[in-house]
């Protein structure tokens, strides 16, 4: 069994490429993971898109013909080149791919380092996956010890001391522009966590805020919230022609601003897109400063330095969470724990045939068969137990009763079990 990623994101990929690749909603992401699980050498998958990134993490058999379906699926979905997508993607596989996924995780591949959001979309993205059968025990493994691991790196570093995200950083970027934000009219559009992050730094700063959403119940839930206004999405034509500030971002697979709709003002727009696929397709000179969120970069790299410390020490808890999972999940293989019980029996029926003689109880001739029937009668009781070992060890419950199994040979001296095969404390904590 291997790990594979296959990752685009805002290091090797444009807006554009980004936005062919995406997978923006429920339907599309089935779709897609139906597709990567129905190959012979994928036996499970996670879909990661966000506004940042598009990856494929997944299980599978055979590294170089998964590889290939994968690419060949993505240049149908974006109609761009499979050469053209090799040469952009990231590639990483077994220890490669575990601590990729360990670093996004802990938020260190993100857009801006440090920023809090990238778990709960992977969290999102695992729990989808999991619940309509796309991944199981191989990606859980990895995934429970990825969420431990972005938890430690919150405990033990300051990257995350001062929340950012991708929204906190264009609200950023709009104060360096407008000084004062003080009864300024902003409209936000979408209710997700990047429209709440939004508009509560806006309403924090002052700003007169409105919320605007297709559903208008989810609308007033979000405005309750931040103490913010509503608007119809009805009124989108207009409000965009009167709000000086506007920030998008919606789950819309096409834009809900062009051209069309989109009036001379005597007064300078803010505009931000902050949704993959772009919210705002925009082409005329109407006095609209657009950022969408590859504009942000200098704020992210502004970002990136203050952080830079924290970072390096993050990185050191993640290449040991690295280490420490392999370990553990050797102690799951199944054969070296067989091998140690009958090495058990053995030693404990050689002990028991040298006692026998030493008390007399059978002649000195006969312990060579004394010994012989001890290990046979020994090997007899453990035939089933053992072949039902083997035969549970894909079962999503086997890490389980490898722990247990553990405990139960386990002397009281803890001496009896290799080391490297005692990982109960480490299945309690991924729990």
């Amino acid at each position: 069994m291997h790990y594979l990623t296959i990752s685009f994101t805002h290091k090797n990929s444009t807006l554009e490429i980004r936005e062919k690749l995406s997978y923006p909603d429920a339907d599309s992401q089935r779709e897609c993971l139906c597709k990567l699980n129905d190959n012979d050498a994928i036996n499970e998958t996670i879909l990661i898109s966000t506004c940042n990134r598009m990856e494929v993490f997944c299980s599978c058999s055979d590294l170089v013909e998964a590889t290939n379906h994968i690419f060949n699926m993505l240049t149908q979905r974006a109609g761009i080149s499979i050469e053209e997508l090799e040469g952009r993607a990231d590639v990483f596989d077994d220890i490669s791919a575990i601590h990729h996924i360990f670093s996004v995780a802990s938020s260190l591949d993100s857009l801006v380092i440090g920023e809090t959001q990238i778990a709960g979309q992977l969290k999102d993205a695992f729990r989808f996956s999991s619940e309509h059968g796309f991944c199981g025990q191989k990606l859980a493994r990895a995934m429970h010890h990825a969420f431990k691991c972005a938890a430690k790196v919150r405990n033990t570093t300051d990257i995350s001391s001062k929340p950012v995200s991708i929204a906190s950083v264009a609200v950023a970027q709009l104060k360096s522009i407008v000084d004062d934000l003080s009864d300024k009219k902003a409209l936000v559009i979408g209710i997700g966590e990047m429209s709440e992050i939004t508009a509560k730094h806006l309403v924090s700063n002052g700003a007169d805020v409105y919320i605007m959403n297709r559903t208008k119940d989810k609308a007033l839930s979000l405005a309750q919230e931040c103490n913010a206004k509503v608007l119809n999405f009805e009124e989108l034509p207009k409000a965009i022609n009167e709000f000086e500030i506007l920030f998008t971002a919606t789950s819309s697979p096409d834009p809900i601003i062009n051209d069309d709709i989109i009036h001379s003002c005597d007064f300078d727009r803010y505009w931000f897109d902050m949704a993959l696929p772009r919210d705002i397709n925009y082409h005329k000179g109407e006095r609209i400063n657009l950022y969408q969120i590859d504009d942000l970069k200098s704020i992210v790299t502004e970002n990136m330095g203050l952080r830079e410390e924290s970072a390096r020490a993050a990185h050191s808890v993640i290449g040991r969470a690295v280490v420490e999972f392999f370990e553990w999940l050797n102690t799951l293989e199944v054969e070296p724990m067989i091998k140690e019980i009958y090495e058990k029996a053995y030693t404990a029926a050689q002990q028991e045939s040298s006692r026998a003689i030493k008390n007399k109880y059978i002649p000195k001739e006969y312990e060579a068969q004394a010994r012989k029937m001890c290990e046979q009668t020994l090997k007899r009781f453990l035939h089933d137990m053992t072949q039902k070992m083997r035969s549970v060890s894909e079962d999503s419950k086997s890490d389980m009763i490898t722990g247990a199994l553990q405990f139960l040979v386990e002397d009281n001296k803890g001496a009896a079990v290799p080391e490297k095969y005692k990982c109960d404390s480490i299945l309690k904590g991924s729990r």
